[in-house]
């Protein structure tokens, strides 16, 4: 079993409480679901946000998935001129047999421009949302 690190980022329509935690939970299920990995395989979580987000903790959401036992830290991004604004991502640390070429990186909705390299079919165009 090794330790590998896999990212995710999905950007906000809002900076609302429950629009947070919605967003967060389907981030991490999606990093769940696409790496075959369950809360047991998470060693810790890093979520940053940027500062235009102060609804609520990030990690609150993991917390409200099972994520109890795991250490989890909220960060604020850095505020770099003309970056995505109310962005939350987040790098885990999990135990998997994947090979560090099949982790599956996971970027939604607007933050799916944030990594086209590693762009799936997940992100929603802006103008499929209503």
């Amino acid at each position: 079993m090794a330790v590998r690190a896999v990212r995710a980022a999905t950007q906000l329509e809002l900076d609302t409480r429950e629009h947070m935690l919605d967003r967060v939970a389907e981030m991490v299920l999606d990093v769940m679901t696409s790496n075959g990995l369950v809360v047991d395989d998470f060693i810790s979580v890093i979520f940053t946000a940027t500062s235009d987000l102060v609804s609520e903790f990030p990690a609150y959401a993991a917390r409200r998935l099972g994520f109890a036992d795991v250490p989890l830290i909220c960060a604020r991004e850095l505020e770099i001129a003309g970056s995505m604004p109310r962005v939350v991502r987040m790098m885990a640390h999990v135990e998997t047999d994947l090979p560090r070429a099949e982790i599956t990186h996971c970027y939604l909705h607007g933050a799916a421009g944030l990594r086209r390299d590693l762009n799936r079919v997940h992100a929603v165009p802006d103008e499929e949302r209503s």
